[in-house]
């Protein structure tokens, strides 16, 4: 904050910001901050100092940032003076970069977490000296001390491959996921997202679940696009180097999510056959998977998220069938178990991955919302805590004690439950339990 005042003027950089934050545009303005959000405190400082309180909200209305953590002072400053700002970072203790999403990029080695997950081989020194430090750019790449690429989530975020979207932080992409830290409309409201997990299975073939898995799953391809894009420095032609193939789904060519709104149960196709590569010779390979992460509201993923089914139409594997979950397991209130008529946000993404130099992936994510108009399927109540805890027990999980708190009528908490007239709500269910 010492570079921030009502009497400091803005920085050249400074400047130069708020001249691409007032220019006439109705684009989002990403600022992407990789050392410290100070030049962006000052700007915002600025604005408020010299524009009417209408004229501030709509500049900021601008702004999508992605911050590397708090790198100084001014990021919770900027969250706590400006929270309608939408504002992706990691949050944690004061130089504790290893607790951050960003990190999975490839942190895995320095910090020491998901071991015998994420795969190293593509993050190297070797490999890097192999793949990047070549040719006229790749020659000045320097060699890493720590991580390498520790800021580049924030670019890859923005990469338009087919699998981000983003506006939507809690979807996920190469640059990770993250959701919103307050969904409340009643507490201080605001556009901060932070970390969130994935389950994603690992190098040694284990299920992982972290923060950095968010990112480290997807390493693999990113990496190979950074080997395939120092390629391109190489050579004007265009034969010399391999490209990522282009998905046409359903008839649509665009890198857009395709939506669907279908009743629980029912079953529709999906077909990617028109797909092709730029490069004559690539072969191409189909996979197809739901991306379950994403549809989940607590950490228990597998206990709440309904299973989609698919079923392949044709060798190739470029078409399939699929077949949504019944109302029961995806158009349930959580705990009550009480029909919904608009159930979960169901993800799929198709990976298509050609055999070129290096191989590269193209995604395309088709979005269910299922819906269940005749509100089939309800019932159970505190009786589904037993399916719950039996499940546990399946996956290796021995329960120790259930807790259940509840709440007077007469609270503030009675407002969700207008129809109730018991004495008290069980607003909240406790498992704990410890791996067998």
């Amino acid at each position: 904050m010492s570079a921030v005042g009502d009497d400091i003027p803005l920085s050249e950089g400074g400047q130069l910001l708020l001249e691409r934050i007032e220019a006439d545009s109705t684009e989002p303005l990403w600022v992407l901050c990789w050392g410290g959000t100070n030049v962006l405190a000052s700007v915002l400082l600025k604005i408020q100092n010299t524009k009417s309180e209408a004229v501030a909200a709509a500049l900021r209305s601008k702004l999508r940032v992605y911050t590397i953590s708090d790198q100084d002072d001014t990021g919770v400053w900027i969250r706590h003076r400006y929270p309608d700002i939408f504002y992706i970072c990691s949050v944690h203790g004061w130089n504790m970069y290893g607790m951050a999403a960003w990190c999975g990029i490839s942190g895995d080695g320095w910090y020491g977490f998901d071991k015998g997950g994420p795969d190293p081989s593509k993050i190297s020194k070797e490999w890097i000296r192999e793949n990047i430090q070549i040719g006229p750019l790749g020659s000045t790449y320097p060699d890493y001390m720590f991580i390498p690429e520790g800021d580049t989530p924030t670019f890859l975020y923005l990469i338009q491959n087919g699998l981000g979207v983003p506006e939507r932080p809690e979807w996920g992409s190469w640059g990770g996921r993250y959701i919103a830290t307050d969904i409340s409309a009643k507490g201080l409201r605001n556009g901060h997202y932070s970390d969130t997990v994935d389950e994603a299975v690992g190098l040694d073939g284990k299920t992982h679940k972290s923060n950095h898995a968010t990112i480290w799953r997807w390493r693999d391809a990113f990496q190979n696009d950074f080997a395939a894009r120092m390629q391109w420095t190489l050579s004007p032609e265009l034969s010399k180097a391999n490209h990522p193939p282009v998905i046409i789904l359903n008839g649509s060519k665009g890198l857009e999510p395709l939506h669907f709104e279908l009743e629980a149960g029912s079953t529709f196709e999906l077909d990617a056959s028109e797909t092709y590569d730029p490069d004559t010779n690539d072969s191409l390979t189909f996979t197809w998977y739901q991306y379950k992460d994403p549809s989940a509201t607590q950490w228990s993923v597998h206990h709440e998220v309904g299973q989609l089914q698919f079923e392949p139409l044709n060798s190739t594997g470029s078409k399939v069938e699929v077949t949504v979950p019944p109302p029961e397991k995806c158009c349930l209130e959580l705990i009550s178990r009480e029909a919904l008529p608009r159930g979960q946000l169901l993800h799929i993404v198709l990976e298509v991955k050609d055999n070129g130099t290096p191989p590269l992936t193209s995604y395309r994510r088709v979005t269910v919302q299922t819906l269940n108009e005749k509100l089939l399927g309800g019932g159970g109540g505190a009786e589904a805590i037993g399916d719950v805890m039996r499940d546990m027990m399946i996956h290796g999980y021995s329960p120790i004690c259930v807790a259940v708190t509840a709440v007077p009528c007469d609270s503030n908490w009675d407002a969700g439950y207008p129809n109730s007239s018991s004495l008290f709500h069980a607003v909240s269910v406790w498992l704990v339990g410890r791996p067998r």
